[in-house]
């Protein structure tokens, strides 16, 4: 969908590129803050483990962006089944922030080989 929306205007290319770099920013931003609230929605759930060192939400939200960049955790730790949703939204990170990446480089080798031609 978003290659044929890019596919109509090649002069603009450059902006729709910048504008889909900071889109497709925006989309990682809210998927750490749903696992953010998922982790604050289970952890006030009944026997669905702990993080230790999570105080608030916002601290739930950074646990969440360590584990979704991949980046690790040292200061806030899971037990319990939470873990389970640790290790679900690591992977979903990797893949989706490789998939950004892979989008973006596609979208820019079409720019450039049509300035080539």
């Amino acid at each position: 969908m978003l290659q044929r929306l890019y596919a109509r205007e090649p002069r603009y290319m450059p902006r729709r590129i910048l504008f889909c770099v900071l889109g497709l920013l925006c989309v990682h931003v809210a998927e750490i803050w749903i696992f953010g609230l998922g982790y604050y929605a289970l952890l006030h759930a009944a026997d669905s483990g702990a993080l230790a060192g999570a105080d608030n939400l916002l601290d739930l939200v950074f646990f969440s962006a360590m584990v979704y960049t991949t980046v690790g955790f040292a200061e806030i730790t899971p037990s319990g089944p939470i873990r389970f949703l640790t290790g679900m939204e690591a992977l979903s990170g990797l893949a989706l922030i490789a998939w950004s990446a892979s989008f973006t480089y596609f979208q820019m080798h079409n720019y450039w080989r049509s300035n080539l031609d």
